[in-house]
């Protein structure tokens, strides 16, 4: 581990006096993005509630760092994506890529199991201790996490003494870290959706699962572009490394900043009118939380619906790269627009997909999710057949963005925003937990799927990737994979068209 340090402290030397203008000016994007998404935040379509502008402005300076660190969450994340790129022209123990398409998908299927189970710890702890306490026990244990990845990347790359035992167990050790950072990241949703449900009212949560969306498109496009950057220009080691810092700055904003109140920040607590308003007893115990939500026939749909999403939404952001990638030669996706700025369109789908969900909920549907979600569904399963016909083809990438849009706007509005209007203020947490548990528990079913379906591929003495997974032919399953899920979502989410939360209080 002394020699691991020793290593990052000569990358971080190097790193500082390589940069040059030329690598600065790659962030220019990165800055223009944070301008339009900021001005998107400000011309979001509101419903009046009542609240002054003195609350807007706290409840702005509450949820926007605390956003913030979810989505560099993501990037502490997706970050595995983007270090496979790196990894699989590696060779493993048993000559073949250090991590290869089912090396990734075990890695990957390992952290999301891990992540959808850890809501029945998650979920009761936030409740009980606030999602603040959330989100910096979720950011702690990224930082960690991520830092340790970084450090056994260092000692690939450097030959340091452990090697020789990453190389023969890569799989283990990177299964057990990345396991250990998505338990920490399952505290970002419910921290996040925990805290701004005391700070929303249903007649606006529309609003806040655009925004909402808005900041997994964010987390992705740090992720993905950024993270590709910080590969290309600063190393393996650094994809790691750099979340790790980030999320330490954001960690000490978040500690002086968010409250889980308004009457913490100086404000006034309202009526939410969600499905707990008017409940004035005591927090129920965990175990009754769970049997009220588990026997909750709209909580459960929702969940359902979301598990969907998770496969969808990963089948997407996870392969279609690595499907461009290898089967390059036959198909010049890598040249492509769509492929070169991957994070960043998949950041304006989102955006684009958070922003109609949340204003068509609560603008046209009167704050009811489930016909948002159906038509989002619709797109997503019409998109899919097509896309079993055309994935060979030029324009595959504008299609898989499509469907981007419309399962990020599914995704915010039901896990950010219908998960606070059914669980309530009070068990937001379980019900988050849920639901988001739900939505990775689909992910795992996806890349354990997609590890067994998809070509296997080989390297030759070059290190370059040769074999079946060059030919577009064996990718056939990709697609095919898609449809059932995406018809299961849509008739699904036609069972919660009217639903609404009915709370204890009819007070609004």
């Amino acid at each position: 581990m002394l020699a691991s340090i020793t290593d990052l402290m000569q990358s971080i030397a190097e790193t500082y006096s390589s940069i040059t203008p030329d690598w600065l000016e790659k962030f220019t994007p990165v800055v223009l993005l944070l301008i339009v998404v900021a001005f998107v935040f400000y011309r979001l379509p509101t419903v009046d509630v009542g609240h002054d502008k003195g609350f807007k402005r706290r409840r702005i300076m509450n949820w926007l760092p605390l956003g913030l660190t979810y989505a560099f969450l993501y990037m502490g994340r997706y970050n595995l994506t983007v270090s496979k790129s790196a990894f699989e022209n590696l060779a493993g123990g048993d000559g073949g890529s250090m991590m290869g398409n089912e090396a990734f998908g075990v890695i990957f299927g390992v952290g999301t199991i891990v992540y959808g189970f850890s809501f029945l710890i998650n979920g009761p702890l936030t409740d009980k201790l606030g999602g603040r306490f959330a989100i910096l026990t979720g950011a702690a244990g990224a930082i960690v996490a991520n830092l340790l990845m970084g450090l056994a990347s260092l000692s690939l790359l450097h030959n340091g003494p452990m090697s020789s035992f990453l190389v023969s167990n890569f799989v283990a050790v990177f299964a057990f870290l990345y396991a250990t950072n998505m338990y920490f990241q399952s505290f970002g949703a419910v921290a996040i959706v925990k805290v701004n449900s005391s700070w929303f009212h249903v007649r606006e949560r529309g609003v806040f699962g655009a925004i909402f969306g808005i900041l997994i498109s964010l987390g992705i496009y740090f992720a993905f572009d950024l993270g590709a950057m910080i590969l290309n220009d600063m190393g393996l080691a650094w994809v790691f490394l750099m979340p790790a810092i980030l999320l330490t700055l954001f960690w000490v904003i978040d500690y002086f900043i968010v409250h889980n109140k308004p009457s913490e920040a100086g404000q006034e607590d309202f009526n939410t009118a969600d499905a707990s308003s008017g409940d004035e007893g005591p927090q129920l115990g965990a175990l009754k939380v769970f049997k009220m939500m588990l026997t909750n026939p709209i909580i459960i749909t929702i969940a359902l619906i979301e598990f969907c999403s998770g496969f969808l939404r990963q089948a997407i952001m996870q392969w279609f790269k690595i499907f461009a990638k290898q089967t390059d030669a036959m198909l010049g996706l890598k040249s492509s627009f769509v492929y070169e700025n991957w994070g960043l369109m998949l950041c304006i789908a989102g955006i684009m997909g958070g922003v109609m969900a949340g204003t068509i909920s609560d603008h046209l549907f009167q704050s009811r999710r489930g016909p948002v979600a159906a038509f989002l569904y619709g797109i997503m399963l019409l998109s899919a057949i097509v896309l079993v016909f055309t994935y060979q083809q030029s324009y595959v990438g504008w299609l898989v963005l499509v469907m981007s849009m419309a399962v990020i706007g599914v995704h915010g509005m039901l896990s950010g925003t219908a998960s606070m209007d059914f669980g309530g203020s009070k068990n937001t947490g379980i019900a988050v937990g849920i639901i988001d548990g739900f939505v990775y528990l689909g992910t795992a079913v996806m890349s354990f799927t997609y590890a067994v379906v998809l070509p296997k591929e080989q390297l030759d003495a070059a290190g370059q990737i040769v074999g079946a997974a060059t030919d577009p032919a064996n990718w056939r399953a990709w697609p095919i994979a898609m449809v059932p899920l995406a018809l299961l979502g849509l008739l699904l989410a036609t069972r919660i068209w009217n639903a609404k939360p009915k709370g204890k209080s009819s007070a609004h």
